[in-house]
Formats: structure tokens, C-alpha cells, sequence
């Protein structure tokens, strides 16, 4: 008899692959630069990016941090790297040592910082604010500067707030702001306004670069139609005991299940130690597959750290070593983020970097 203790997570890099290649396909003309900020979403950003470059022949890339730049900076040598959060203090010597490394100049102040100690040879990007208020310049800092500053940009950028929702007002009212500002200040250099969920808006989106993210690891992020994206990740963990529930007996922590009839349980080996959510408590969803078929179960009671408890008393034939499916084709990190009330992106990058999982990598072929 077999049995684990661990959970795994499965990384089907063919998907991956494929995936960026039908977002470049869909974004035609423009760039289609790599986000393989925190970790590549928790897959791990090496990997990615050797994949990206070798086979998917990407030569830009985007990470937060000029760290993650470091990580990658061997894997893709003839590639630039954005990194998003700019430049300071913590960073200009790996700035200084890479002139692979693009910063992306979101503010006066760190433009400022930049011109004090600029780098032969390296342009930045300049980030607009076109209405997410978050990052970037206002049309206030724009005005203030010079001629010559313009001049230091090789790129205009700016980040849709509701990419997601196709028929948002937001999003003609960005690619209008945007479009103003840039043949305004910066008529004469690229520009990129769109990271996954842009690209599926059109044409008028895309502009000379289009920045591939969730959507390359197999999220939905144009979730107003069926997802187009190949499922990248798939969760598993191994069902440790099962046992009989008697009636009126409680479960988990706090004791917020009680059995209304005699029912049967699985101790599942994965918890919000593992990163899945404890909001999937009492409302999570769990799958087997025993005698050939899919069989659905109901997490039970509270998530605690390391066992989800879950109710089989309609799966047949479960015995202690099968594997229960959390993550999968049938059953989606999106789906899953539905139910537990987030996003799929925060359960990517928290299951992504964890250690406790077996990690099971699919090659691209």
C-alpha cells in the first residue's frame, strides 16, 4: 500500500506555452511581453522565463522587483526586464550592474533619483496615471516636465482598472485619457497599456507592447465568456483517514458542523498552511475519482492549517492513499476563488511559493 503525507501541485508548462502563444496571436502586432513578477505568480519565475525565451522566443520581460530581475537575468540574456516598481536606493547597484534592467519611473521624485544616477545605455519607462490611482504621473507632473526630461523615456505605460469587465466605462474612459496624454507628452515613443485582461478588449488596447500575465497561466481574466486559456495548474493531496460521522457529532475547529444523519468523512493532507483559503470553509468543494468517475464532495467544518475534513458519503469505494483533486480542469482556481470569495491570482501565487508541496513538472514538448 501507498500512501503520502505531502500535497502537490502540478505545473503543466505545455499549456503555458501554448497559452502565450494565443495571447501573442490575439495581441497580433504588439509585443508580447512576459510578467514573471513574484516568483512567475508562484510557479516559479526560472522556469518561466527559460521557457518563455527558449521556446515561446520572448525577449521582454516584466518583474516588481529589480531581485526578481536578478533571479532571471542569466536565463535570458539577450532580453530586456521592466521592473515595475522602479528604482531607489535598495536597488541602483543591480541597476548599475545589469543594463538588461529597465525601471519603470512612476513618480517625480523617483525621477529625480534617476536623473542623479543615471545609466549609460538604459532608457526607463514612465508610468502614467490614466484613472486606477495607483501608480504613476498626473497630468500636473506631466506638465512640469522638460523637454529634455521627455527625452530620457523609451516607453509610455499605464494599467486598465476594470480590464475585466468588457463593457466597463472605465476602460473608453482610460484609452481615451491614455491616448490624449501620450500624443500629448510623448508622441514620438511606444507605448503599452494592457496587461492580460486588456488583450482581450481589442485591437485599440493592444498598442505597441501588451504585457501577458494571469491569463498565460491559465486564469480567466475576461471572465464575461468562457476561459480560452489551457488550465496551467492542478492541486492534490492525499486522504490520510476515513471515517464514519455519527449523527449529532460536531467537526473541525470551533465546532461549526454538526451531522444532521450518520454520515462519512476524509482527513484530507492540505490546509491554509498549504495556501488554500480558510474561506472555503463549510462552502469549499472537493473531487475524487474512484470506480472510473468524477465523484464531488463538501469541505466540512473549518480549514485549519494543515487537513481540510470533507463529507464522502456519497463518494464510493474511497479508501486512505487516494487522492482528492482540489485544483483541475472540471474545477478551476477560478472556481475555487469564486467559492472561496477572492481572486484566483492570490490562491496561484500563495500555493505557487509554498514549500510544502510536491512540485510535478509537465515539460513543453
Amino acid at each position: 500500500m501507498s500512501i503520502l503525507t505531502r500535497p502537490i501541485l502540478e505545473i503543466d508548462f505545455n499549456n503555458l506555452l501554448d497559452n502565450y502563444k494565443q495571447l501573442q496571436n490575439i495581441a497580433k502586432t504588439a509585443i508580447a511581453a512576459a510578467v514573471v513578477k513574484d516568483d512567475a505568480y508562484g510557479l516559479g519565475a526560472e522556469d518561466v522565463a527559460k521557457l518563455l525565451y527558449e521556446k515561446g522566443k520572448c525577449r521582454h520581460f516584466f518583474v516588481a522587483h529589480a531581485f526578481e530581475a536578478e533571479k532571471i537575468a542569466s536565463i535570458v540574456p539577450q532580453a530586456k526586464i521592466y521592473v515595475l516598481q522602479g528604482i531607489g536606493e535598495d536597488c541602483l547597484d543591480a541597476f548599475q550592474k545589469n543594463k538588461q534592467f529597465v525601471p519603470v519611473i512612476s513618480s517625480p521624485e523617483m525621477f529625480a533619483f534617476w536623473k542623479e544616477h543615471k545609466i549609460n545605455g538604459v532608457k526607463p519607462v514612465i508610468h502614467i496615471e490614466t484613472g486606477l490611482n495607483r501608480l504613476g504621473f498626473r497630468e500636473h507632473e506631466l506638465k512640469a516636465l522638460s523637454d529634455a526630461d521627455i527625452a530620457e523615456f523609451s516607453m509610455v505605460m499605464s494599467h486598465l482598472a476594470c480590464g475585466d469587465e468588457k463593457d466597463h466605462f472605465m476602460n473608453a474612459h482610460q484609452l481615451e485619457t491614455f491616448d490624449e496624454l501620450k500624443n500629448l507628452y510623448f508622441p514620438d515613443i511606444p507605448a503599452s497599456l494592457s496587461a492580460s485582461d486588456g488583450v482581450f478588449l481589442g485591437e485599440k488596447f493592444h498598442w505597441d507592447m501588451v504585457r501577458l500575465g494571469a491569463a498565460m497561466y491559465g486564469i480567466n481574466t475576461a471572465p464575461y465568456r468562457p476561459n480560452q486559456m489551457k488550465n496551467v495548474v492542478r492541486i492534490k493531496a492525499p486522504v490520510l483517514q476515513v471515517e464514519p460521522l455519527a449523527k449529532g457529532e460536531f467537526v473541525g475547529y470551533s465546532a461549526t458542523y454538526r451531522a444532521s444523519s450518520e454520515r462519512k468523512i476524509a482527513i484530507v493532507s492540505i490546509g491554509y498552511g498549504d495556501g488554500i483559503p480558510r474561506s472555503l470553509s463549510n462552502v469549499g468543494k472537493i473531487f475524487f475519482k474512484t470506480h472510473g468517475k468524477l465523484q464531488e464532495s463538501r469541505i466540512i467544518g473549518r480549514i485549519s492549517m494543515d487537513n481540510i475534513i470533507c463529507d464522502v458519503s456519497n463518494v464510493d469505494g474511497l479508501e486512505v492513499g487516494d487522492m482528492a483533486f482540489l485544483a483541475d480542469d472540471f474545477y478551476t482556481l477560478d472556481d475555487m476563488a469564486r467559492d472561496a470569495g477572492t481572486i484566483s491570482y492570490e490562491i496561484m501565487s500563495r500555493v505557487g511559493k509554498n514549500q510544502r508541496f510536491i512540485r510535478i513538472k509537465k515539460d513543453a514538448a
